[in-house]
């Protein structure tokens, strides 16, 4: 479990394939200081596990299912990703709760400045888009972000110049691929509902 704040954007340093998947390493001093083989970490939204660990490298490995529904397939080694630790349960919750399990790929339709900050809008379907509401919660590389207006297969957010700065968000123009991932509470709302009908 996450909570969508970025500690640190990393860098994808090598990629080999790993018997239909994919091995990456990644590096990100941080996020790696206290991880160990077995750890989870949150590599752009995504969930992966930690392979090995060499100082301020680790290595996950994606497997067949994460490159079909995620955009780790498209990784080139040099690209820059959103990580993220583990929560510990003593941890302030300041985003939302972020399972790293993606819903979706994206697409950026627009983003320009806006005021301090950016308003980013991301096309999205409908196994995403039936869960964005206005002000509601939503995870766009693993980045905990609110939802500021609603359209037609798409959702707007306004960026904070924190936000802008701490992750990969910088390097979005428009028609590039974001892993989504949407509110886990909406999710089960939406199951309990269809049970009690």
């Amino acid at each position: 479990m996450f909570t969508g704040l970025v500690e640190e954007v990393g860098t994808i340093e090598e990629i080999e394939p790993a018997n239909g998947g994919r091995r990456l390493v990644i590096s990100g001093p941080l996020v790696a200081s206290d991880l160990v083989p077995g750890a989870s970490v949150n590599v752009n939204g995504c969930c992966q596990t930690v392979v090995e660990k060499d100082g301020d490298r680790f290595a996950v490995v994606a497997v067949p299912e994460t490159l079909a529904r995620t955009t780790f397939g498209a990784l080139v080694e040099g690209d820059v990703v959103n990580l993220e630790r583990a929560v510990r349960l003593m941890d302030r919750l300041g985003g939302h709760l972020v399972t790293g399990h993606v819903d979706a790929v994206g697409r950026v339709r627009s983003i320009q400045e806006e005021g301090p900050g950016y308003r980013l809008v991301v096309e999205a379907g409908p196994e995403v888009m039936r869960y964005v509401a206005m002000k509601g919660s939503i995870a766009v590389d693993g980045t905990s972000l609110t939802v500021a207006d609603v359209e037609d297969g798409a959702f707007a957010i306004a960026i904070v110049p924190h936000t802008w700065q701490v992750t990969v968000c910088r390097a979005y123009r428009p028609g590039t691929d974001v892993n989504l991932e949407a509110d886990l509470v909406a999710r089960y709302l939406e199951r309990l509902v269809q049970e009690a009908r």
